[in-house]
Parts: C-alpha cells; structure tokens; sequence
C-alpha cells in the first residue's frame, strides 16, 4: 500500500490496531518470505514498533542494528541495548559510529546537507553490516505518513521518506509497514503490541538526531551542550509531572554567541532554546506553556550545569509558521 486511502478510519481503538497488526504480519510474511531484513532500531516509537512487527512476522530473519552516531540522547545507547537485546530478546548488532559521522559532518551548516549525509552514512553503515551477515535483501524503516507528505512538499527531506541511493537500492528493498499512520496511530498499533510503555509513550526524536537541534556546523561541544541541556529539561519535566502530558520538548542551541556574566567576569556563550509543543497528527502543533517555577529551575540548572550556555530562551511558535524541528 503506497498511499494512505482516503476512507481509512483511524487507528484509535485495540481493534483497529490489531486488525492494521494481522494484515501487516501478512504482508511482511509474503514480502520477505525466508530472507533476512535490516532495520535501524534508535529506540524511538516509530523504529521500535516496526521491529514489534517484523519480530511477530518473521522473527529471528528480523537483524536490528543500532547504530551510535554520536547525535543520540544521553543514556540513549545503553536503553536501547537493555530494552531490546535484554528485555525483548532481539538480534541486536551495536555499531558505534560517532567518529565516522562527526567527522563528515565537520563543517557542513546547510541542514539539507546535513540531512543527506546523516541519511546517506546511515545506509552505508547498513550495506557494511548486511557484508557481514548472509541473505540479507531488505531494509526496514520508520517512515510514517508525515515523513511522507512533507517530503512530498518540499518542506524538508526525511531520511527515511522514499528510496535507497542506486548504488545500495541494487542490494536491498525497502520495507515500510508503518508508512501510512500518523504518530498517535503508531503509538496505538504499538500499546497492542506489547511494547513497554516507556517505549511506546516515549517521544518523537528525529531521523538524524541532535543534529538538527544543533543548527549549523555541528562542533563536539556545542553538541554535547544540547545533549546535557535536553537531559536537564526531560528530567524536570519528568519532576514536574509533565512527562507523557507533553508531546514533545527539546532543547536547541544555535550556532552564534551573545554577551554574559559568570562569576563576576563576561562570559560569550551560546543560548539555550527550549521548545515544548502538542500535536496529534504532527502536520499543526500547538505550544505548551511551562510553569514558571519550572522555567527558572531549568534556566538555573541549564546556565550553571551546561558549559558553554549563559541564555536559556522559550519558542513559542507554533505549527505553521514554524515546524517542529528547527532544520
């Protein structure tokens, strides 16, 4: 199925989330038949529910690679391999490939750019570890029907929205058994498949990661600055009694400096950008307006706890004129 019909009911209820489950356990069945299939599991909802689908359709044939590309949130890894390998007893393959893409990634500003090489090292890193592995002919993907029709207007490229390089399309075909549901549908086909909650509830995070929370050239620093600030805010947003009400909040830090004070000298440090937004389909989102005793705990905690940071600042923009993610 290439297009998501006009008639389709949504996917809200147990019973429509197992009947999407039966018709897609068939589908994959008679699609991969005795072959084996690659899949880039990072642990969030999208890539986590397709491997609760491909394990229930053809199990063991099903090889999940995560790969570490250093634009990960912290402690992503290490849940990840726990959840996966340990709880659900998945072929896990752990690649750690953080210098490979930062060192690509030197440099290059242009977010379309940057897209394309994080998309581009991403199936070269599968076409090494399919090299290794025997009967290895499909790729499996995350794409859900946003990617699709935002790609589809030219707002943004997604890495996981149409096809594979030639070069790699010759090894591999594409299997995208979640590719006409929105978010919250994926989430329901998920709770149905007995994913753990914290998976399943978790939130979205892009296909390339921090690296479109760090907008412009991307430095080690200002990368780890974004990745210690996001810990911050989800930790006190957990706290706070906000985690699993909001549907998604992040930290952003942009590539430019302003003037401040830090232990009585001036300081020239980046801003820290928090954005906290609902949405039920991703194509509109509104925004989430904070406590302000949460606000100055994360602007404390955030300036006195994150090197590099001596502004924490507040989006409020909504879903148009702005998206989601900041490139």
């Amino acid at each position: 199925m290439d297009r998501r019909p006009d008639d389709m009911k949504r996917i809200n209820t147990p019973e429509l989330a197992k009947a999407f489950i039966d018709e897609q356990i068939s589908e994959l069945r008679a699609q991969i038949g005795d072959k084996k299939v690659l899949l880039a599991l990072s642990g969030g909802v999208d890539s986590s529910v397709v491997a609760a689908l491909l394990i229930k359709a053809v199990g063991q044939q099903l090889v999940c690679v995560h790969v570490n590309h250093g634009l990960l949130r912290k402690g992503e890894p290490e849940q990840v391999i726990k959840v996966f390998r340990d709880e659900m007893n998945a072929n896990l393959i752990y690649v750690d490939a953080v210098d490979r893409f930062l060192d690509k990634l030197e440099g290059v500003s242009n977010p379309e750019q940057k897209r394309h090489i994080i998309g581009e090292e991403f199936i070269d890193v599968f076409a090494d570890e399919a090299r290794k592995l025997e009967g290895i002919e499909f790729l499996a993907q995350g794409t859900i029907w946003p990617d699709i029709l935002e790609s589809e207007a030219g707002i943004k490229a997604h890495h996981n929205a149409g096809g594979l390089p030639e070069d790699i399309a010759s090894r591999f075909e594409l299997v995208e058994p979640v590719k006409i549901l929105f978010k919250d549908e994926v989430r329901v086909v998920g709770r149905e498949l007995g994913l753990p909650a914290n998976m399943v509830d978790r939130q979205p995070f892009p296909g390339p990661g921090l690296g479109v929370r760090c907008p412009g050239a991307i430095t080690r620093d200002r990368l780890e600055a974004v990745r210690e600030s996001d810990a911050i805010l989800r930790e006190e947003f957990a706290n706070a009694g906000l985690e699993g009400k909001v549907w998604q909040y992040f930290t952003v830090v942009p590539d430019f400096k302003s003037t401040g004070v830090r232990d009585g000298k001036r300081s020239f440090d980046w801003p820290c950008i928090i954005r906290a937004i609902n949405t039920t389909d991703v194509m509109e989102v509104t925004v989430e307006h904070l406590p302000a005793d949460l606000i100055d705990r994360l602007v404390q905690r955030i300036t006195t706890e994150v090197p590099g940071i001596n502004r924490v600042l507040y989006d409020f923009t909504p879903k148009p004129p702005a998206t989601v993610e900041y490139e």
